[in-house]
């Protein structure tokens, strides 16, 4: 049976400048190197995508002057093209985040403090409902709610929303396009929850912080849809002490090391998970190859982790050693203006 060498990647961006919205590139993973960039459908402020369970769909953050919303676009694989199907906006700013699970898409707007439901109707997506948060933190940057992450649970069961602005993680569980409210963890003030991780085989869960550049490891209740704090650990060196907005978090398939991004510091975190607690110990902080990294993903292979760094434009290529957690330059590196987040087919 052949073992596939090149992999399809798609990277979303700001189009402030001098972007044109979705780029593709392909990882050759017998050369070790990024290559064949180019522009895969032209969008506004495409920031954040998410492909289909199926891998046969991507859907992306739009922006249409003063509308904001989602697109929806079929992938061809073979001609590495992406095909509008149709697109959903509102008057407003468009969400910072979304996340598919079969025939549900979610948002997260940053702006707006809401979060968005949206049925995929034979891979239309419909116009959604959509719920507003209230509250705000202590933090200058908390004078409202900023929910930046809208995800599904690994079962599917709940939403899971991380909101920067009121320092909580809400769980809400969906039916048709609505919402009701399960629980709500409140984090220290001041923090700033922005991404979560789940651990692919334990009730654990990783809670990364913007404002205080720190992951928090939960307990998870799956049956009831709660989250209990058991341990913090920080993201950045101790001596660091300029601005940093810690970014993404992503954790490998065997659990065994998760993965956090800093912009300021501009690194990239790894991190060992105990085999039974869950819980995280620093291995070892390294530069992101460029300013800014927004995101991070590993590969298909998971031998290689492929950092996005949104103010030098590049997406740098790293080997990941799948004993120790440790990443080192491959020596590849790709221009992709204004680049937020990337994902492999």
């Amino acid at each position: 049976m052949a073992v596939e060498k090149t992999f399809l990647g798609f990277a979303g961006t700001y189009t402030r400048e001098t972007s044109e919205g979705i780029y593709r590139f392909s990882l050759n993973i017998d050369t070790k190197q990024l290559e064949q960039v180019e522009v895969a459908a032209r969008v506004d402020n495409p920031t954040y995508l998410t492909i289909s369970d199926d891998k046969k769909y991507l859907y992306s953050v739009a922006q249409e002057e003063s509308m904001g919303g989602v697109k929806s676009f079929q992938i061809h694989p073979e001609k590495r093209d992406l095909s509008l199907i149709n697109g959903q906006l509102v008057e407003g700013a468009p969400p910072c985040h979304l996340d598919a699970h079969g025939e549900i898409l979610v948002t997260g707007n940053y702006h707006k403090g809401d979060i968005g439901v949206h049925l995929l109707n034979n891979v239309q997506v419909e116009q959604g409902n959509f719920l507003k948060h209230e509250g705000n933190g202590p933090h200058k940057r908390q004078e409202k709610p900023h929910v930046h992450y809208t995800g599904f649970t690994p079962d599917g069961r709940y939403v899971v929303v991380a909101d920067l602005g009121t320092d909580e993680l809400v769980t809400y569980r969906i039916k048709g396009d609505s919402l009701s409210h399960v629980s709500t963890l409140h984090v220290t003030p001041g923090s700033g929850p922005r991404h979560i991780a789940f651990h692919p085989n334990k009730s654990v869960a990783y809670l990364l912080t913007e404002l205080s550049s720190e992951v928090i490891i939960l307990d998870y209740d799956k049956e009831t849809g709660q989250f209990n704090e058991k341990q913090t650990i920080k993201a950045i060196p101790e001596s660091f002490n300029d601005t940093n907005d810690a970014s993404a978090i992503h954790i490998s398939s065997d659990g065994r090391f998760l993965y956090t991004g800093n912009r300021g510091h501009n690194s990239i975190a790894v991190f060992s998970v105990d085999d039974r607690s869950g819980e995280l110990t620093l291995v070892e902080i390294t530069p992101s190859g460029g300013e800014w990294p927004r995101d991070f993903v590993l590969d298909p292979t998971e031998q290689f982790l492929i950092a996005s760094n949104q103010h030098s434009g590049n997406i740098v290529l790293f080997q990941r050693d799948t004993a120790t957690g440790k990443l080192s330059p491959a020596n590849s590196e790709i221009e992709v203006p204004e680049v937020v987040c990337v994902k492999f087919l």
